[in-house]
């Protein structure tokens, strides 16, 4: 899975980014299809309540790539001078980055993260959710496009919870604010998006402010 580190001069902050599903690949729909819950890395998330757990799938995929993501801001951080980090993903990309935005103040201090996640699937339990919202150096926002089925995903029958910060793109286009945890108004992607049945998978892709996911060859 791809993933980029660098420095925006503008913004003065170190971007974190990670590439969604690619769904020509086996190992990324297995990595999405291994869905049951598992604690935390104590290693990679020390100090952290026990009972968190989060995505099997996601956590190992976060756990490869973790020391070398950890180096990488590391040395930007110390190159820049920079006291921000923001990271990003879409999908797949975006749960990484959740996982990322979590880990990376733990093992770095003084510095505040920010996440800005697309078509966010369900990462963790409640107490992961909980954690994300009380989390002092971390601000969240996980962006859902209309009637993109991923966001409802896992299903919160199967103990996954979403973190605050969601922003629900409707039908003609608004950006609306939808305040707490898996918001129910019809106006958010939970009350929107009630089952699989009822959305529209190829609104994961976005667009996203006019920017459509993915590339062609």
């Amino acid at each position: 899975m791809l993933g980029y580190v660098g420095y925006d001069p503008r913004l003065e902050e170190v971007i974190v980014a990670h590439q969604g599903t690619d769904t020509s690949k086996l190992l990324p729909l297995l990595t999405d299809g291994d869905i049951i819950l598992e604690p935390l890395n104590r290693k990679l998330f020390p100090g952290l309540d026990w009972r968190i757990a989060v995505h099997s799938g996601f956590a190992g995929t976060q756990a490869r790539s973790a020391p070398g993501v950890l180096a990488a801001v590391q040395k930007a951080i110390t190159k820049h001078k920079a006291k921000k980090v923001t990271v990003t993903g879409h999908s797949l990309g975006a749960a990484i980055g959740l996982l990322d935005a979590v880990f990376l103040p733990l093992h770095i201090p003084n510095i505040t993260t920010r996440f800005v996640g697309y078509g966010l699937p369900r990462v963790g339990n409640q107490h992961f959710a909980d954690h994300v919202d009380a989390a002092a150096a971390l601000a969240v926002t996980h962006i859902s496009n209309k009637k993109d089925v991923v966001p409802i995903l896992p299903g919160r029958f199967l103990g996954f919870h979403h973190p605050s910060g969601e922003v629900h793109i409707d039908e003609p286009g608004a950006w609306l604010a939808c305040p707490g945890q898996d918001n129910p108004s019809a106006k958010c992607t939970v009350g929107d998006v009630r089952n699989v049945f009822v959305g529209n998978g190829t609104d994961h892709d976005g667009p996203y402010d006019g920017i459509e996911m993915g590339c062609s060859s």
